[in-house]
């Protein structure tokens, strides 16, 4: 754990399977803090003062300490039931809780091919694998609303391509480097693309303007069009 400046610690766990249960214990907010930002290997916590970071430090070490002795016996609740979102979707429903986004795609990406012979799959061999698992977003970046999606299992591990693309529309679904994610808006990236969304996942528009944030479980539909 270090300090990051006076008003902040960097937590960086032992191993990033802590991060996810060490979110959800930061949920019940510590006294102190007003603020976590996760990213892919550790979580960045904002103190209220420059007085609370030595006691929400020994707080923090005593939880990283207590999530590590029981990760291996720590599994997620059962979710009840799924949330659809289409492209005409309304804002984010608040009271959805914790139940998976479903993001409907058609898998008609470019890179479709290419990614299922990295892999050793077939084409659908590798949807079916896309689909038939839950994803939880590890952490939001490099673009508003892109968020990067893990599965449990690190299933569909691929490397980025060995050449950018310049341009990569909005709703484009891709994978690298053990993540899933959806293109939020038109930018440059080099990530494989295997499908596309009409699921807008920024809106300036709704409150709040991105559809998953860290800790948001997300599953991906195959669809027709």
């Amino acid at each position: 754990m270090r300090a990051a400046g006076d008003r902040a610690l960097l937590v960086i766990p032992p191993s990033r399977a802590l991060i996810p249960p060490l979110l959800a214990a930061l949920g019940v907010r510590l006294d102190g803090v007003v603020d976590v930002l996760p990213a892919a290997e550790t979580v960045l916590v904002t103190l209220a003062a420059p007085a609370d970071a030595e006691p929400v430090r020994r707080r923090l070490t005593a939880v990283l300490a207590d999530l590590a002795a029981t990760a291996a016996g720590a599994q997620g609740p059962p979710w009840p039931s799924d949330r659809v979102v289409s492209g005409s979707s309304p804002a984010h429903d608040p009271d959805a809780g914790t139940d998976p986004l479903v993001v409907p795609v058609r898998y008609d990406g470019a890179d479709l091919p290419h990614v299922a012979e990295l892999l050793g799959l077939t084409v659908d061999e590798m949807i079916a694998q896309h689909t038939g698992v839950e994803w939880r977003c590890a952490f939001v970046g490099f673009a508003p609303g892109f968020g990067y999606l893990e599965s449990p299992d690190g299933r569909l591990t691929v490397p980025r391509r060995a050449q950018s693309r310049t341009a990569i529309p909005p709703g484009a679904v891709a994978l690298a480097g053990g993540y899933s994610a959806v293109y939020p808006r038109r930018s440059p990236g080099g990530w494989q693309l295997i499908g596309t969304t009409d699921v807008r996942m920024w809106d300036v528009d709704r409150d709040p303007p991105a559809l998953v944030r860290a800790g948001t479980r997300v599953r991906f539909a195959a669809v027709d069009r």
